[in-house]
């Protein structure tokens, strides 16, 4: 929780204060290398031929500066050795808080002209400081930057990486991600390339913006309380102005600084009364503020207070270069430099942030965009109750269609999970559509398992209720559409009567779908607007297909990378289903003991084709004895197409690519699968794959700041990458993976990505189980009961619980476990929270 709130507090910030410190950043760049500026574009101005004799000494230099302006000299600042030009500020005008300054040459007093871009850099200055705005812009870049440390800190602690000790962990960007996974990469990356920086500049930046807190450093640092320097932003004092007497005070400078004297800056007090203030660099000084001071009477030249740089403790002389550590100039050029550049570099936190946060943005518009939404119910009839129960999201999607056409004629209508469904809302209900699938064998969806153990399990009476069911479902199981039929017998056993017979759909059969429509419309005495159709399939390119286990015992996993031939997109946990198609040698083969050649031309869909192409979709049967003597249309029309087959998309759309993987099918006579065979090995690299994504909303991710444990093993890993992927992307790191597969040495699926998850802090635990590695096997579930302290602890948190792989063996055995550690009732309970999700075959 904490985490969380940290998290959405510092990417608020982010967005809100990100652009006033990226403008202070920019600004402050800008001025940071300005004198050195200033004397490129000003040559004649600014630099001066240096003479033997050395610069003039103060007396002389202020009677000439004075004689020729006619104005009084406040401050003067001289390099006795540099060859640049010495600066003069006048005393103030009356009404005025500061006089004019002008360049002269310290050899010969001659004032030097205007020089070009000063008034600039002056504008640029008063924009990183107040934004030109005096006290309100200084409590605006105040603010900002204390939220730049915030930033700092609580940047620090949302990346903390696992393996904190890697450097790799801390400074490394992967070029090969794209999307939001590269921004977020790169804008964590950068904030640990800059921190140190951000925070040296946002602490003495400070000093500047509060004077609370520049209160607090002085006293803080400084070695004695005399001598605390705290800015006086009060009126100026009034009184007469005082007399100055420089020879005197330029003989206690150069007898207190010495020989190794290379400028001195003299500061002469607004009243007469007050010492005036003496600050000087030595030669052998560490940096260019490591600056003396000298408090001394400006009429006789007696000193009264002496503060050596040298003298100083460690944190005295960081009190005293404050300006030096803020721009860099205290660890030399080089420091100087990387300043500016983690200056330059603040922009692209601002717009990385946003780019997260744009894209966080369009992802809820897109899980809200998902369900279509329906208008208001314009009817004071009771509405029809549309309960759906779905494993893959194939039947919501269908409730909520159902739901559009009943509302097209008028009827008004209420769509909801039959999680949600409760024994008064069936009782009062008179109208109900029920679209549910069939999981496993004979199973409800997990999310519809608190229905049917508190709701089917009681009696009840529904003597109101008329309903239909349309049951999804796939006749290869025995319990085909085992669900649907358990849920309209108890409707029908209790009182319920039946609008039309139970619509059962098998593997999406486009023929039953349009019987559940008609059925519709018969009722409502509207025809459909247009008839259901799933998304067409599309050629997407295969481009990728590399072998992830080889020398292993087991078959072989292929990563395959897909591209598509145009915009699309999908979340991650979502599915593809896939047209496979039969080998070339496979047909001859088929054709060969029919006696009909591949070249015969036949028809399908009213396009011409040859026989061999028209088969390469169609299922080919091992006896074929029915089949001789047919001819070549014939055959065809005899021949039911191939089955499509289902994958777990195992990328986000971020990668530019859409990726699965694939494990070989090898039947007992040794050939491949029709499905992965097709993938794997028999369709080419730059050939068209048949395919349509197909939303998964029952995996799809839980809400943001909630821990995920995932569980799978072999190419079940698919599912769960495509929800890590998308994790990562988020920034959210409270990921555990259990995994399991054979022997580590050889079917270590995508071991480099893990293994440099785990080292950013991006999946918090992992855990391996391979079987065949020691003499007992252990598998996913024998792991999960090893940390069952900790699977509790994450359960408290809120965690929810993602399986994928096979049903038999690792799927069963992990429900085993969570029922064994946590009991039958908490399981129900998460399942019936949406925290338990299974995506498994």
């Amino acid at each position: 929780m904490f985490k969380k709130t940290l998290f959405q507090l510092h990417w608020f910030f982010g967005i809100s204060a990100g652009l006033v410190l990226a403008f202070m950043g920019i600004t402050g760049a800008a001025v940071s290398f300005q004198d050195e500026i200033l004397r490129a574009l000003n040559p004649q101005v600014l630099m001066v031929p240096k003479q033997p004799e050395g610069v003039l000494p103060p007396a002389e230099l202020v009677q000439q500066i004075e004689a020729a302006s006619g104005k009084t000299v406040a401050m003067l600042w001289v390099e006795t050795d540099s060859g640049h030009a010495a600066r003069a500020i006048f005393a103030a005008p009356p009404g005025e808080k500061r006089g004019p300054m002008r360049y002269f040459n310290p050899y010969n007093a001659q004032f030097m002209g205007d020089v070009l871009g000063q008034d600039l850099f002056a504008l640029i200055l008063r924009l990183h400081r107040v934004l030109a705005l005096e006290d309100v812009g200084r409590q605006i870049t105040g603010a900002c930057t204390l939220i730049l440390v915030f930033f700092c800190l609580s940047g620090l602690y949302l990346r903390w990486p696992r393996q904190w000790k890697s450097w790799r962990a801390w400074l490394t960007l992967d070029w090969a991600k794209k999307g939001r996974s590269f921004n977020w990469d790169l804008h964590s990356m950068a904030g640990t390339w800059c921190l140190a920086f951000y925070l040296l500049a946002a602490l003495t930046g400070l000093t500047w913006s509060y004077d609370w807190y520049n209160k607090g450093v002085t006293r803080l640092l400084s070695d004695s309380p005399e001598e605390e320097r705290v800015r006086n932003r009060g009126p100026a004092p009034s009184g007469p102005p005082p007399v100055a007497d420089y020879r005197a005070m330029w003989s206690s400078i150069y007898s207190a600084a010495g020989p190794g004297l290379i400028s001195y800056n003299v500061r002469m007090p607004p009243v007469a009364g007050q010492p005036a203030t003496v600050f000087y660099l030595l030669k052998n000084a560490p940096h260019d503020r490591a600056l003396n001071q000298l408090l001394l009477d400006p009429a006789t030249g007696v000193i009264s207070g002496h503060s050596r740089y040298s003298d100083k403790s460690l944190k005295a002389q960081l009190l005293t270069s404050v300006y030096a550590l803020h721009i860099g100039s205290y660890f030399g050029l080089i420091g100087r430099i990387l300043v500016t550049v983690a200056a330059l570099t603040m922009p692209l936190f601002f717009i990385t942030g946003w780019l997260l946060y744009l894209d966080r943005r369009r992802k809820q518009r897109q899980i809200k965009n998902a369900r279509q939404a329906l208008g208001a119910n314009r009817s004071d009839a009771p509405a029809w109750l549309i309960g759906f129960a779905s494993q893959s999201g194939f039947a919501e999607q269908l409730a909520w269609q159902t739901a559009g056409q009943l509302q097209a004629a008028g009827l008004p209508v209420k769509v909801q999970p039959l999680a949600g469904v409760s024994e008064q809302e069936l009782s009062d209900c008179s109208h109900a559509l029920f679209v549910v699938s069939t999981f496993g064998d004979g199973e409800g969806p997990d999310s519809a398992r608190g229905f049917e153990r508190n709701v089917l399990g009681r009696a009840m009476s529904l003597e109101r209720l008329q309903y239909s069911v349309l049951g999804l479902g796939d006749r290869q199981y025995e319990n085909f559409c085992g669900f649907a039929r358990r849920l309209h017998t108890w409707l029908s056993e209790h009182g319920g009567k039946a609008l039309f017979a139970p619509v059962e759909v098998d593997s999406g059969d486009p023929y039953a779908l349009r019987h559940w429509q008609q059925q519709l419309a018969e009722l409502t005495g509207q025809a459909p607007l247009d008839t259901w159709q799933a998304p067409s399939f599309e050629n997407w390119t295969l481009h990728q297909r590399t072998l992830l286990n080889p020398e292993s015992s087991g078959s072989g996993v292929y990563l395959l990378g897909l591209t598509a031939p145009g915009p699309n997109s999908w979340l991650a946990g979502d599915l593809v289903e896939i047209l496979p198609r039969n080998d070339l040698s496979a047909i001859e083969h088929f054709l060969e003991g029919l006696g009909i050649a591949g070249v015969a031309r036949v028809q399908v869909d009213g396009l011409p084709l040859r026989l061999d192409q028209a088969l390469a979709n169609r299922q080919l049967p091992e006896n074929r004895a029915h089949l001789v003597g047919m001819h070549a249309q014939a055959l065809v029309d005899a021949l039911p197409p191939l089955a499509l087959r289902e994958y777990s998309i195992a990328s986000i759309p971020a990668d530019g690519r859409l990726e699965l993987i694939v494990r070989q099918e090898r039947h007992t006579d040794g050939n491949l699968g029709i499905g992965s065979g097709w993938l794997t090995e028999h369709a080419a690299l730059g050939s068209a794959i048949s395919l349509r994504v197909r939303r998964n909303s029952g995996f799809h991710l839980p809400p943001q700041g909630v821990p995920m444990i995932l569980l799978g093993n072999g190419t079940g890993l698919a599912g769960l990458r495509s929800l890590l992927k998308a994790r990562v992307a988020e920034g959210m790191q409270r990921n555990w993976l259990l995994f399991g597969e054979r022997q580590r040495e050889h079917d270590f699926h995508c071991r480099d990505e893990l293994q440099e998850w785990v080292t950013s802090g991006d999946l918090e635990r992992l855990d391996l189980a391979f079987s065949r590695d020691q003499e007992q096997k252990i598998y996913v579930q024998d792991r999960l009961l090893e940390s069952a302290a900790l699977l509790k602890q994450w359960l408290d948190d809120g965690a929810a619980i993602y399986v994928c792989g096979s049903l038999q063996g690792m799927a069963s055995g992990v429900e085993q476990v969570l029922n064994d550690v946590l009991g039958a009732e908490a399981v129900e309970r998460l399942i019936e929270q949406g925290r338990y999700r299974r995506d498994v075959y």
